[in-house]
């Protein structure tokens, strides 16, 4: 469905922040992407969402060459919008229509799409934001927040989801019902996380990025998460002393929070 070929990425004046990053995510699957706070995931996703050019290599949907000029081309533009769509780490760079209503309908409206009250409706109501459809979105919570930027995604019904740090101000029951979500559907996904518990929950093929930008793995999840030094070498998990009395010894602890 979306494929990387030896894609390098720098911010302008830095230094390398991805190098030489070859993957391909097939339909249907459910891909993992680890790796510590830093490390570009979240510039990666952009990057496969045509937010981003790479200054060397290539990003191909379906095929064809994701690329600033392909993307001028209205059709091709909305076909990709609509199929390829991207959750941000922080819903508050999504959010910016006047009512929670307003902003579940913008997606499908601007595309063209059948239905929209229904869609709105639906997920609204799925999401638990039925009783706030007519507040301003920047009254929520932090969580409602969350859930609203998913439910603008949900609404248009897309291929590929590439969801960064999806459960980033989430409350445990809402973790709960996102991940059985995400297991339950058929969609083909690319989730970014640095939750290591998280991780374990949401599919089967993990690719772990370095803290140089790097690939360092691409394999079976469960492989991934049993090897403690690829794990340290990611920056995943750290080592730090215990005392007992007057032992110490160290131990390796996973960066399991959000």
């Amino acid at each position: 469905m979306i494929e990387l070929r030896d894609v390098t990425f720098r911010w302008p004046g830095e230094a390398v922040l991805l190098q030489h990053i070859s993957l391909h995510v097939r339909r249907g699957e459910k891909l993992v992407l680890l790796g510590a706070n830093g490390c570009g995931k979240s510039t990666l996703l952009k990057l496969m969402n045509g937010l981003l050019e790479p200054e060397q290599g290539s990003v191909l949907w379906q095929g064809e060459p994701v690329t600033r000029a392909a993307l001028r081309q209205k059709q091709r533009a909305v076909a990709f919008r609509r199929n390829c769509v991207l959750l941000f780490q922080h819903p508050e760079a999504m959010l910016f229509n006047p009512t929670v209503r307003d902003e579940l309908a913008y997606g499908p409206r601007q595309l063209g799409l059948p239905d929209v009250d229904a869609r709105v409706g639906k997920w609204a109501d799925e999401l638990g934001l039925t009783p706030l459809l007519d507040k301003p979105p920047f009254l929520l919570s932090g969580g409602q927040k969350q859930k609203l930027a998913l439910g603008c995604l949900l609404a248009l019904d897309p291929e590929l989801f590439l969801l960064d740090e999806p459960t980033a101000s989430l409350d445990p029951a809402t973790v709960g019902w996102l991940v059985d979500t995400l297991v339950e559907s058929d969609k083909t996904m690319v989730i970014a996380t640095h939750n290591l518990s998280l991780a374990a929950e949401l599919g089967e093929r993990c690719i772990v990025l370095g803290l140089q930008g790097q690939i360092l793995f691409d394999g079976p999840l469960r492989m991934a998460l049993s090897g403690v030094s690829l794990l340290e070498s990611a920056g995943l998990t750290h080592r730090h002393k215990h005392r007992h009395g007057k032992l110490a010894h160290a131990h390796v602890h996973a960066h399991d929070w959000d």
